[in-house]
């Protein structure tokens, strides 16, 4: 289950077994010790420090956190302007919420992002060359670097596979996708990272750039405190999409809720 979910929770695997879930916690501990899983807060991951998870368990991972992160992100962005959005889960809700724009260029090298935006009527969207990746529809490679290299947008928003904690170091698991995110990070006038708070918990082995090179970071959860001083000491403006602020609201069986439950 953990590995085709990415991700497990003691409550969700006693109900699931139909045990208690001091049995679960019992179990969870023992395959962490034997480094079968990675243990968190309230559950447990698969471990994923070298090769990451299946695309469509990574849309499903912190689902709601990511729509959150879109939301606030698209409230960052104003009409008539330009904008880069790599590969990513996160960054496929960016688009979802900037789909009400207007006068919107969007370039991109992800797919999903193109089948989101394209019959969205104020939104131009530019699609990068390059070879297409089947498993998640990323676009990748020289030729994306250098269509990258040819503009100059407003706002780049990319994604990440994982942060450190402790040092702020923005992580990946591909070369060939981290070399197109440093094109993309290289030519805006204002660049955005959006990651939700289980990034942190994360480990991947290729270093896109410093969390310090940001201008904006977006996530759904307060980050941990040397992350916070990180983006206090270098001017990252610090942006926290949280479940309690009313402006989200949340979602049930697909409906999106206003902050009192309604639909």
């Amino acid at each position: 289950m953990a590995r085709r979910e990415g991700r497990v929770t003691v409550d969700g695997l006693a109900a699931h077994f139909q045990v208690t879930p001091q049995t679960i916690r019992k179990d969870l501990n023992d395959l962490c010790e034997r480094q079968v899983l990675k243990r968190i807060h309230g559950g447990a991951l698969f471990p994923s420090g070298v090769s990451n998870l299946a695309y469509n368990a990574r849309r499903g991972m912190a689902a709601e956190g990511k729509r959150r992160i879109g939301l606030r992100v698209a409230s960052l962005i104003p009409n008539n302007s330009s904008t880069i959005l790599n590969i990513g889960t996160t960054t496929e809700q960016v688009a979802t919420a900037l789909r009400a724009h207007d006068g919107l260029l969007t370039v991109t090298n992800n797919l999903n992002v193109v089948n989101i935006l394209r019959d969205a009527p104020g939104v131009r969207v530019v699609v990068a060359g390059g070879v297409l990746r089947a498993f998640d529809g990323g676009i990748v490679g020289d030729a994306t670097v250098a269509f990258m290299s040819e503009f100059k947008v407003d706002f780049a928003v990319i994604g990440a596979s994982a942060i450190d904690p402790e040092d702020g170091t923005v992580l990946d698991y591909d070369q060939a996708e981290v070399h197109v995110a440093r094109a993309i990070l290289a030519h805006a006038r204002t660049t955005i990272l959006v990651a939700d708070s289980m990034k942190f918990e994360r480990t991947a082995p290729v270093r896109i750039a410093p969390l310090t090179d940001m201008d904006i970071f977006v996530t759904d959860r307060p980050p941990p405190d040397p992350i916070r001083e990180l983006c206090d000491a270098a001017g990252v403006r610090l942006e926290v999409a949280t479940p309690e602020d009313p402006r989200y609201g949340s979602t049930r069986d697909g409906i999106t809720l206003d902050g009192r439950g309604a639909p």
